[in-house]
């Protein structure tokens, strides 16, 4: 393999910056005037750099400025083509209008901002009814800045009354722990490290759905448990946690032993989806309805549909809140008793879930999350349809049981079916998938990571990574499908995972791992394959079809197209083909009937030409 040298960009720039404006020893960019007739047209056009580590003498214009530092940003990939997150990336105009007149306020200045302090208060309301509390107790809760915050204050709130309650019994405090499952978020095990909380971080398996395992729960418990943290909804597979199990495992224990160790729900995505679907949280309760759900979290910024900046943690009574953890600040004039992490924060968020809450009501929220789910479980049967993949998730597997058979008759007989998520397995709308063992034995020199590097050359962004440890010998790509994810674009989204599996196919022996380090979509001289036999043929029995009349394409000039050898493509239901020519630039045309053509990369159309002849 051959050497090369490191080369510093920066140190490239600056040493060639003048060379090609000078004559006669003379540096001619003195001479040169800006004019700003133009946002381009102040120094920073050529003769300087923008600033980037240390703060310029001089200012610039402000057009300048805003035009320089937008061309940057373009570099970022699309938000709402950004399949790995879940935080929202979309909100209806009168919603950005509210938060756009209301980012001045700070949620910290109580006496000077009381109606949006109020909205808080509604905010809070609202979603401990959603939740199952109860009227003989007296919920309690606050908006945090995302989850990460209110999970630590949750889990702050467990610790103190542990502590309390053993410092009562003159019992030692000095070695509390927390458990949770393998598959957790980093926030949960930041509480246990930022504050000094053993973290018995439980393994996961296939057979606990990679999500915390009961059995473990159980033989895990000691007097200096301060509590359990179980998710709704994994971050890695979307499957929700057996919160009413784990309760009565704790209920036994505590008949036992008379230890009480209460449960705080990680609803950071599930407490605005389990509430709203027909499948609910699969059958058993997961909120306040279980006494022994002490404190429930959700991430608004998720599936509460509003942008980054804003979590809820709500108590299911002021008692569990211990009262040392509460500040009462005297402040501008006014008393505040405030519990967080943080202070100043922008409360804009705040009024945007508001706005959301009562703009959507639960209908709205219902439509919304069961259009998600039903998009997740089309995504995921035409992965599985392709016979390539292998979904990890199981939010598209049907129940199984006494019961569904008998609701599915009565429907039948009814002539009520519809579809819904009643009749599937409950989660979170996540794909989980990877590379089936058939094809993995089939293209063996075919990884699934290089699916989603080529993925991203199409600016979609699918993370590849390894599950929780225990399982980490398996990656997986996953999808999160948001309110955003249309069905058009669920099937492009679908035919690009096509086209770039097919080109991986077709280039099975050559090394893309440079891709994780250079650009996306410049994979350099890939080795061209002969194609596969049968490669077309594998999704005659899923969502695509062959076509009627095979058409064959070829390119042979910049934008022409011409008859090729018999290579048969995939029909699809518009007339448009869309591809690269041979000098790597867009040809697209419209073809008669109803023949569409998968995008393919310049490879597969270059082997097409070379084998016309």
């Amino acid at each position: 393999m051959s050497l090369s040298r490191h080369i510093d960009p920066e140190e490239l720039v600056k040493r060639f910056h003048d060379s090609h404006l000078s004559e006669g020893g003379n540096n001619l960019r003195k001479l040169m005037k800006t004019s700003h007739l133009t946002p381009y047209g102040t120094r920073y056009a050529s003769e300087a750099e923008v600033p980037k580590y240390r703060l310029p003498q001089e200012g610039a214009p402000a057009d300048t400025v805003y035009q320089l530092i937008r061309d940057e940003l373009d570099l970022d990939g699309k938000p709402n083509l950004n399949l790995a997150s879940f935080v929202g990336t979309y909100m209806e105009p009168n919603a950005n209008q509210l938060m756009a007149e209301n980012l001045s306020k700070n949620l910290a200045d109580n006496d000077e901002y009381p109606a949006m302090m109020a909205i808080q208060e509604r905010c809070i309301s609202i979603l401990a009814h959603l939740w199952g509390a109860t009227k003989s107790e007296k919920a309690i809760g606050t908006a945090t800045t995302g989850s990460s915050e209110a999970i630590h204050l949750g889990g702050l709130a467990m610790k103190r009354r542990w502590q309390e309650a053993r410092r009562a019994k003159g019992l030692d405090t000095s070695r509390p722990n927390i458990i949770m499952g393998a598959n957790a978020q980093v926030a949960l095990e930041k509480f246990a490290r930022y504050f000094d909380v053993e973290a018995r971080i439980l393994p996961v398996s296939e057979e606990s759905k990679f999500r915390l395992d009961p059995k473990l729960v159980e033989e895990n418990l000691d007097e200096n448990t301060i509590g359990v943290f179980v998710i709704m909804g994994s971050t890695y597979t979307g499957h929700f946690e057996p919160v009413e199990e784990i309760s009565k495992i704790l209920d036994a224990y505590q008949e036992r032993t008379g230890i009480d160790i209460p449960i705080h729900v990680d609803a950071a995505s599930g407490g605005f989806v389990a509430p709203f679907t027909r499948a609910k949280a699969g059958g058993p309760k997961w909120n306040f309805e279980l006494p022994r759900v002490k404190s429930i979290n959700t991430s608004g910024h998720k599936y509460g549909l509003v942008y980054a900046g804003v979590g809820w943690i709500i108590w299911r009574d002021e008692s569990y809140l211990p009262e040392y953890l509460v500040f009462e600040l005297h402040y501008l004039g006014g008393t505040e008793r405030s519990f967080g992490l943080n202070f100043s924060r922008p409360g804009a968020q705040i009024i945007a879930q508001y706005y959301n809450l009562i703009h959507l009501g639960f209908k709205g929220y219902s439509e919304i999350m069961e259009n998600c789910l039903s998009n997740a479980r089309l995504l995921s049967k035409s992965l599985e349809a392709t016979s390539w993949y292998t979904c990890v998730s199981e939010i598209h597997k049907p129940k199984s049981g006494a019961a569904d058979v008998i609701t599915g008759a009565k429907q039948a007989l009814s002539g009520t079916v519809a579809e819904s998520s009643a009749d599937y397995i409950a989660g979170l709308p996540v794909v989980s998938f990877r590379l089936s063992d058939s094809f993995k034995k089939e293209f063996p020199n075919v990884k699934q990571e290089y699916v989603s590097l080529l993925l991203r050359a199409r600016q979609w962004i699918i993370p590849n990574y390894a599950l929780p440890p225990n399982e980490n010998q398996t990656e997986i790509l996953r999808i999160v499908v948001r309110e955003s994810m249309s069905l058009d674009l669920l099937d492009r989204l679908i035919t690009d995972i096509v086209a770039v599996t097919e080109n991986l196919i077709e280039q099975q022996d050559s090394d893309l791992s440079a891709l994780k380090h250079k650009s996306a979509g410049h994979a350099g001289g890939a080795t061209e394959q002969p194609t596969s036999k049968g490669i077309f043929k594998r999704l005659e029995d899923g969502i695509h079809s062959e076509p009627s009349e095979a058409t064959i394409i070829s390119l042979t000039g910049p934008c022409e197209l011409a008859e090729a050898s018999p290579v048969n493509l995939l029909q699809h239901n518009t007339g448009r083909i869309d591809c690269v020519n041979s000098d790597r630039r867009p040809a697209t045309a419209v073809l008669p009937g109803d023949a569409y053509f998968y995008r393919y990369t310049v490879t597969l159309l270059k082997e097409l030409n070379s084998r016309r002849d």
